[in-house]
């Protein structure tokens, strides 16, 4: 094997210039590829180190990472949950790593097989046959699914059916999907016990309904009682129903969402499979739809022959691709190794235990915290300061702050938006009692700090390398320069 030569270093001493460039104009031109007159003029300004030193560095400002391997995350909604190790280091192996995407059929049979049996399992705890693996989070879910939604309208000369009906108490990007996805939006409101009101449904149904998101459980953390009439009702008037597949979590294994009407979701395999978290990294959000839907969902799919082979295969009825190739299948392994290793059964354990924590962490925080809906919840449940605590000036930010100085992650906060001061935690089925009984101890601490009007609440985090900030002018004048010096 033939080495190339690194080529030499000289430093440029024509006036007015101080750069490190390859001997010779011709060389360093072809080593760097750029035009001359963009060639570094001076070198960069790096602090000169030992190894040990930098080791500590590194060492210590991965110490200041908040990780579901050192702390507790109570983030109701978004579900923090564990990932097994193992799974990590199934997907690290270079034989599913090293894949790439333009690799012939024949040579990744496996990664196919993958695929095609994650898609059946999906499907059978859904109820919903149809299944997409290409969606790369819970949004892009949604938007796919209004995709496929519309496509099936359009085939049947429905074009006119552009309304989709939303409860009050949605996440945030179910109205965002329904407009890039060319819908209109109504708004649903819940009944006095949280949940969505048929009869409100009913009234705004018409000719023009294409359809209703609505979130089972619901983002208060209550199961949508109505939900098989709702689903009645907007089948009736010509529409269908999509289920916002976020908390999921609760009731996989126990209730199938196409058992009580539901026709297509979405499913965040970060919060139901324990994946990697999607945000700004690699997420995936499947979506699966009834057989009849099935045909509009995007290209391709993988199927399985006769005689064994998956390949992948297109409908001509299909919107189209959703992405470049076949979503982020390093996810969709663990995925499928959390589907696999669990069975039926584990799956059902595994929203029997979230069940459990959230109702018995609930009971614990509401001696302390006003709980507006107590009764037994799902996954998840909905605290908020007592009056006489937001009477001495203590608010819901304020008790985000203490719990990062006291070593948690704070729950969502102000949302849902139908409940003022909104606290909403989620404690998942992988934490122990001790975790829990820990956190519950510390919102009572918070709790009597507040009571007592104790000026903490409004000067943590103290302990962090970012203390309190205030976060509107954050958000309006950011210093995102580390040299500013503020």
């Amino acid at each position: 094997m033939n080495l190339i030569p690194v080529p030499l270093l000289s430093e440029d001493s024509r006036p007015g210039r101080r750069c490190f460039r390859v001997k010779g104009a011709d060389r360093a031109l072809a080593v760097s590829g750029l035009p001359a007159e963009e060639l570094r003029v001076a070198p960069p300004a790096l602090p000169e180190t030992g190894e040990l030193d930098l080791l500590r560095h590194f060492t210590r400002l991965s110490q200041k990472n908040f990780g579901i391997s050192t702390n507790f995350y109570p983030l109701g909604s978004c579900t923090m949950k564990y990932n097994p190790v193992v799974h990590e280091a199934i997907a690290a192996q270079t034989a599913w790593s090293g894949l790439h995407p333009w690799q012939n059929e024949a040579d990744v049979q496996g990664a196919l097989r993958v695929m095609h049996e994650l898609a059946h399992d999906l499907g059978v705890l859904t109820g919903l046959p149809g299944v997409t693996l290409h969606p790369a989070a819970g949004a892009h879910g949604e938007l796919s699914a209004l995709m496929v939604l519309r496509g099936w309208l359009d085939a049947r000369g429905e074009s006119h059916r552009r309304t989709i009906l939303i409860p009050d108490s949605a996440h945030g990007t179910n109205p965002a999907s329904c407009t890039l996805a060319g819908f209109k939006v109504v708004t649903v409101h819940s009944d006095e016990r949280g949940l969505c009101d048929p009869e409100d449904v009913k009234a705004h149904l018409g000719p023009d309904t294409a359809g209703l998101m609505i979130t089972n459980p619901n983002t208060l953390g209550l199961f949508e009682e109505n939900i098989a009439e709702i689903c009645r009702l907007v089948h009736e008037a010509g529409g269908k129903v999509y289920m916002d597949g976020a908390n999921f979590n609760a009731i996989v294994g126990v209730a199938r969402p196409a058992d009580f009407g539901v026709d297509m979701m979405h499913l965040n395999l970060h919060k139901t499979m324990s994946t990697p978290h999607g945000g700004g990294g690699p997420g995936a959000g499947p979506i699966c739809v009834t057989e009849e839907l099935a045909p509009w969902l995007p290209n391709p799919r993988v199927v399985r022959d006769e005689d064994g082979i998956f390949r992948l295969e297109e409908s001509a009825q299909a919107f189209g691709r959703l992405r470049g190739f076949h979503g982020n299948f390093l996810v969709l392994l663990r995925a499928w190794c959390y589907v696999r290793r669990l069975g039926a059964e584990g799956m059902r354990r595994v929203a029997e235990n979230a069940v459990l924590n959230a109702n018995y962490l609930r009971v614990l925080v509401r001696d302390h915290w006003r709980v507006p809906f107590d009764r037994v919840c799902m996954h998840e449940f909905v605290a908020r300061p007592t009056r006489s605590m937001r009477d001495k000036g203590a608010h819901t930010m304020d008790v985000a702050k203490r719990l990062i100085e006291l070593g948690y992650h704070p729950p969502t906060v102000y949302f849902p938006l139908v409940v003022n001061e909104a606290i909403m935690a989620e404690p998942t089925e992988t934490e122990s009692k001790e975790t829990l009984d820990a956190f519950a101890a510390a919102m009572a601490q918070i709790a009597r700090e507040a009571e007592a009007g104790d000026p903490c609440l409004h000067e943590a985090p103290r302990n962090t390398p970012v203390g309190r900030v205030d976060e509107a002018r954050a958000v309006k004048d950011p210093r995102l320069c580390w040299q500013c010096g503020s």
